[in-house]
């Protein structure tokens, strides 16, 4: 990490404000009318903080509504929750919502979301859809890695599980994640607040936040964050672990390519292994956004806001699960040097204009442009060369360029105040424009080696278009029964054009070297096309929900309901169609509120079947060229889970409690199941058009763990001098889970564990500044998020994993103005 960039962001962060970023709510759980209103406010004092859990509104039904009245499985996170468990990322989220699991993936840096056990996390490039859709400010953000960055000057997020597409669109088949951005305030006056922080691997941090009033129409809201740390990865010395001379000779003459002669051997240059510079999984992101807030009456308002992301760190690597005799967990023999450079912009836009008293239209608009490369060493120095060109392989998966457009708008219509039928109907549009060039060189040995296989994946135009119609009704029944139904139309165009897929063809007379990015490939240089990708997929699909809901006594709420999800389908490698994936949930959930409001809870049962179940991965076709593949899976594939929520809270004791239970998550039929991140599966038919695969039919789904338990508990000490001291511990069990659906045994597992986080934080008597030291993955524990493996020369398997962070600890500080 450069210096500069870290003293330049502290540095402005200190210059706006001197106060706290995200320490706006004083509870774990609800604030009072003006505490949400004022998100980036800090209470005066303790006695000011309301206790009522049953306090908390969501925006799950595109209208406020209480938590406990909102017959949705939806959990609220609050911006004090985020901040005091260190909430930066998508990811991070998962340990705070029942079935939630995040993975990410190094070579191209992509999130994946899984949700009640539906996911994809193949889903590596621009091809594939998510089957989680995130929303910032209710605009849809295609991409979960670049949605909100480092959830800056976050109000809240809500997280909506069962598929939401009635209100929310496209591609929220298993749930949705709606972030809440803090927003300007007008006549609420000049405040704000900040933080810094230090921490072990170089861990350095610093955000800021505050609000501008400008007149009495008009507010401007600030806020920015910066952070970073080394990488978790050191590099392997390679004259530890590389042969001899002699003995890269003697390797060299037993094999074919040597002729046996030494006239073309040459020594391994240990010069070609990265030894010093960024580490892999190294952390050097920044974030800001300013908004604005017009209201020139009390019937019309517009929140319009700009946001700049930029992502400077590298790659996440994959580790041998079993490292080489002599060698640190976290390390790598690396050969290719870690690179990334994302760069986010977003606008968003939301116009409220209330009609009457009984109406309101509301216009949400949003615009991204999206950009990156990348560099990343996909063979994660598994297998030590014997000589330059034998034993293992050099593979540089390399995102030459990337760049992802989109934009959207909607607008909708819904009756506000009392009513017997609460309703809202909508329209909404979105189109994408996409271009990828992805290059893949494989050598054998060594990058000096010769050509295993490599190609060039040049995508120049993909675009998405996508139209709905939706509308939903809540018919009250009566003073305790409503009946809500819901029904959406979803039109998707998607086209491919003049995509090509480049492969080598192991033409004698052309030069043997890994392709560069200033090399555009054909048969000069020893490529030919092995696939043309253009392609058209058109198709529209009506989705619906029908639901009921009772409410028992004053602090009870019931509820039955039956929904539908859809995902489009698409165009992929060749020019093929897959086919779209559709969902009916069947659920029943309660939300009972206790002790006069300080303590709720909130349970949920669903089963889900799936039709045509959309699986993706890397795949190697018959005649040895490389793509990725896309599967529907036949059947049903079926869910049903159990999730509950318990939330308890007094003036000094705030207590959670998250529990999901997934007992059966099984596949359809798939019986040609391939991924190249799996090597060593079985050779398949010809008609697969694959060269190896395996039948997954009836396995379990990956990263649906059949228990998991989340326990988080904090107390307020009341210090002589005013102040308060508040230890926080949280703590996650899992048990164990499956990585992918091949189910191939331990390696393909991350076993059951539990993972531990403590904290104390010093509040001053004022509340005017706070210290608080953090540790996390207290017992340093090592957690599989996704595996893959290699087939060694001798036949046998080595397996490979993506980890959480290693143990990380660290000090902040923060104030208030």
């Amino acid at each position: 990490m450069k210096l500069r960039h870290k003293m330049l962001y502290v540095a402005m962060s200190l210059a706006f404000a001197p106060g706290t970023l995200l320490a706006a709510e004083q509870d774990a759980s609800a604030q009072d009318a003006t505490a949400q209103s004022h998100p980036s406010k800090n209470p005066a004092a303790t006695e000011k903080k309301i206790q009522n859990l049953d306090a908390v509104s969501v925006t799950a039904t595109k209208r406020e509504t209480p938590l406990q009245k909102t017959p949705v499985a939806v959990t609220a996170i609050t911006a004090d929750t985020l901040d005091k468990e260190r909430i930066m990322t998508v990811q991070d989220l998962t340990k705070l919502v029942p079935g939630l699991q995040g993975t990410s993936q190094g070579d191209h840096g992509v999130v994946t979301l899984t949700m009640r056990g539906i996911g994809n996390d193949s889903a590596k490039t621009e091809y594939a859809d998510p089957e989680v859709a995130t929303f910032v400010d209710g605009v849809y953000a295609p991409r979960a890695e670049a949605a909100s960055g480092l959830l800056l000057d976050m109000d809240g997020v809500e997280t909506l599980r069962g598929p939401q597409g009635t209100l929310w669109g496209r591609n929220s088949t298993a749930g949705a994640i709606s972030f809440q951005t803090a927003k300007p305030e007008i006549g609420a006056g000049f405040y704000g607040n900040a933080q810094v922080e230090a921490g072990n691997y170089n861990q350095t941090g610093a955000r800021a936040a505050f609000n501008l009033p400008i007149s009495d129409t008009f507010a401007m809201r600030v806020a920015v964050v910066h952070q970073q740390h080394d990488g978790y990865v050191d590099y392997q010395n390679p004259s530890t672990e590389l042969p001899t001379v002699a003995q890269q000779q003697q390797a060299y003459l037993a094999s074919p390519i040597s002729g046996g002669s030494l006239a073309n051997f040459k020594p391994i240059d240990p010069s070609q292994y990265v030894q010093g510079g960024d580490k892999y999984s190294a952390q050097d992101q920044s974030a800001a956004r300013v908004s604005a807030l017009w209201q020139p009456s009390d019937t019309f308002k517009w929140n319009l806001s700009y946001e700049y992301f930029r992502d400077r760190g590298t790659p996440s690597l994959s580790l041998m699960q079993q490292p080489r005799e002599g060698q640190d967990f976290w390390s790598a023999l690396i050969d290719t040097a870690p690179y990334l450079h994302r760069t986010s912009n977003t606008v968003r836009s939301r116009m409220d204009w209330n009609i009457s008293d009984s109406m309101q239209l509301s216009y949400i608009a949003g615009y991204n442009h999206y950009s990156g490369q990348s560099d990343f060493d996909q063979d994660v120095g598994v297998s030590v060369p014997t000589s330059f060109t034998t034993n293992g392989v050099y593979q540089d998966d390399r995102t030459n360029s990337s760049t992802y457009k989109n934009w959207s708008q909607e607008i909708n219509l819904r009756s506000t105040g009392p009513q017997t039928v609460d309703w809202i109907v909508g329209a909404y549009y979105g189109y994408e424009d996409n271009s990828i060039r992805f290059d893949i060189p494989i050598m054998n040995g060594t990058r000096y080696g010769t050509v295993n296989w490599q190609g060039s994946f040049i995508q120049p135009k993909e675009t998405v278009e996508s139209y709905a119609l939706f509308g939903q009704a809540t018919w009250h029944l009566s003073d305790h029964w409503r009946l809500t139904g819901g029904a959406r139309w979803s039109h998707d165009d998607k086209e491919n054009k003049g995509g090509i897929n480049w492969g080598w063809a192991y033409d004698p007379t052309v030069p043997q070297v890994p392709i560069s990015p200033g090399v555009y490939p054909d048969p000069s240089n020893g490529f030919s096309i092995s696939q043309r990708n253009s392609a058209k997929y058109s198709k529209g699909k009506p989705t619906w929900l029908v639901r009921l809901d009772t409410d028992v006594s004053d602090n009870g709420l019931l509820y039955a309901s039956v929904s539908t999800g859809y995902k489009s389908g698409g165009t992929q490698d060749a020019g093929t169609l897959y086919k779209p994936e559709t969902l009916t949930n069947y659920e029943i959930g309660s939300k009972f509120t206790f002790l006069d409001g300080h303590m709720t809870w909130n349970s949920a049962i669903y089963y889900e079947n799936f039709k045509n179940f959309q699986l993706s991965a890397p795949i190697v076709y018959p005649d040895g060229n490389h793509g990725l593949g896309f599967s529907n899976v036949g059947g049903s594939t079926k869910v049903y889970g159990i999730e509950s929520e318990l939330a308890y809270q007094q003036t000094n004791d705030r207590f959670n409690l998250i529990f999901s239970a997934i007992p059966k998550k099984e596949l359809g039929k798939l019986v040609y199941a391939g991924s190249n991140d799996y090597q060593g599966l079985p050779a398949c038919p010809p008609e697969s058009n694959l060269a190896n695969c395996m039948d997954v039919t009836g396995n379990d789904l990956p990263h649906a763990p059949n228990v998991s338990l989340t326990g988080i508990y904090e107390h307020d000490f009341h210090l002589s001098n005013g102040g308060r001291l508040t230890p926080r511990v949280s703590v996650q069990y899992q048990s164990a889970q499956w990585l992918s659906y091949f189910n191939l045994g331990d390696g393909d597992k991350q076993k059951a564990y539990t993972r531990g986080d403590l904290s104390l934080r010093y509040s001053e008597p004022g509340d005017k500044w706070w210290v608080n030291g953090y540790v996390q993955n207290v017992s340093n524990g090592k957690i599989r998020t996704s595996a893959g493996r290699f087939l060694m020369s001798d036949g046998s398997l080595e397996y490979v994993s993506q980890y959480l962070a290693p143990r990380t600890y660290g000090v902040q500080l923060g104030v208030w103005f």
